[in-house]
């Protein structure tokens, strides 16, 4: 009985790392601070959009490059925690840092600088994090685990996005005593963010465990294992062809997150406010998304969750370009959330069912290479063809070629069943 109790507290403290770094992704990468960066700090709304993009290009560029090399250093060394715990702390304190990006042109550097650095701590820590999954569940159980802490992550994040517009954005006074002046109250959502990251991810370094043995580091063991698994890439058949999919359509959700806030608030005229209620109605339909599709994943596979999330992402995402009213981008934005989270969570698992697990962490930091080895294309492309054309809409259009790409690409994939 002690041990049963032990394996779901281990268990829990795992999936609760999804609810510690949720408000990262809502507060500082889709719904707050990109629009606070392009209304305040730039000030001009496309110009904003487009340097935004060419930030988180860059990032994606770091995490693309170095994600792999980690993943296959912790696979030799046999230990993820350390790792994971190191990029938290680069997270959290970056994210901190974005208290002195205050609302003038000359922060612009430093608010770029610190972005970048939060989101290759976020996104590192993340093949660390992923790479621990099928040690916390049997396969016939992996996406229903997978898809309910993806879905807890989206009620962090929605809880964290509520938090800050009820006691910090929507008050005359706001709470604790931070004032207006200079955007305080903005600002201090990057502490918070780092504060919770800090706070909630406590419990995985402290109950669950590392199921590698550690063993001494090796890097010139660790990068050969990784120049030969590069080489045969092409020949990996099934899983070669699935991270060349994700990683066009992990670039499209990528994009969708970093430019969407941007989006909303420089075409359809969203104050702060109604961004972060968008965002939050959004964080609720991928929650239940997430969840909901999580028993699907187990009964006919990941494969099979992503193109139906894919088709989803295709008609809601042509719905909120298109759409000709306020009430219309509200419903189909709505639409667009219920198909993000499935699409994340149906990914890991499908790779957490075929990854070996001697390379499991070293193919997890592959995934996050095909995740981000163009996602410094996606947000470039939108940055630069809403500069040329000057419409953010023409922009925006740019991520549904990668969704439809790579959901071609998928129809190719074995699928990965648990039954």
């Amino acid at each position: 009985m002690k041990a049963s109790s032990s394996s779901r507290r281990s268990t829990l403290s795992w999936a609760f790392y999804d609810w510690a770094n949720s408000p990262f992704a809502t507060l500082i990468v889709t719904f707050v601070f990109p629009a606070y960066f392009a209304t305040a700090v730039v000030g001009d709304q496309v110009q904003g959009q487009a340097e935004w993009g060419f930030a988180m290009g860059l990032s994606g560029l770091v995490v693309a490059i170095s994600s792999p090399i980690f993943g296959a250093v912790a696979d030799v060394t046999g230990r993820r925690k350390p790792w994971l715990l190191a990029f938290t702390l680069l997270c959290a304190a970056a994210s901190a840092g974005l208290w002195w990006v205050t609302p003038q042109l000359s922060a612009v550097p430093l608010a770029i600088a610190l972005v970048v650095l939060a989101n290759w701590g976020f996104e590192t820590a993340g093949v660390f994090y992923n790479a621990m999954l099928p040690e916390m569940a049997g396969p016939e159980r992996l996406g229903r685990l997978s898809g309910w802490a993806w879905g807890l992550g989206y009620v962090g994040g929605l809880t964290a996005l509520a938090l800050a517009l009820v006691a910090l954005v929507l008050p005359d006074q706001p709470w604790f005593g931070i004032p207006k002046d200079n955007a305080a109250h903005i600002r201090i959502c990057g502490p918070l963010v780092g504060l919770w990251l800090l706070v909630f991810s406590a419990p995985l370094f402290l109950w669950t465990p590392d199921a590698g043995a550690g063993k001494p580091l090796r890097v010139k063991a660790a990068l050969a294992s990784l120049a030969v698994s590069l080489k045969q890439l092409a020949r990996m058949g099934d899983v070669g062809r699935f991270l060349l999919a994700h990683m066009l359509y992990a670039d499209g959700l990528a994009t969708l997150f970093a430019m969407g806030g941007v989006f909303v608030a420089g075409v359809y005229g969203f104050t702060l406010q109604e961004v972060m209620l968008f965002g939050i109605v959004l964080n609720v339909t991928a929650g239940l998304g997430a969840a909901g599709f999580a028993w699907l994943d187990d009964w006919f596979g990941s494969r099979t969750v992503i193109l139906l999330a894919l088709a989803g992402l295709l008609m809601a995402g042509t719905g909120v370009l298109v759409a000709d009213s306020r009430a219309l981008v509200w419903i189909m934005g709505g639409a667009l959330g219920l198909f993000v989270g499935p699409a994340q969570a149906a990914s890991r698992t499908y790779l957490a069912r075929m990854a070996p697990p001697e390379r499991r962490t070293e193919l997890f930091g592959l995934y996050a290479l095909s995740g981000k080895a163009t996602a410094f294309l996606g947000p470039w492309a939108v940055g630069a063809v809403t500069a040329v054309t000057h419409s953010q809409r023409a922009g925006m259009a740019v991520i549904l070629g990668f969704f439809l790409v790579g959901g071609g690409i998928l129809l190719s994939v074995k699928p990965a069943t648990a039954r």
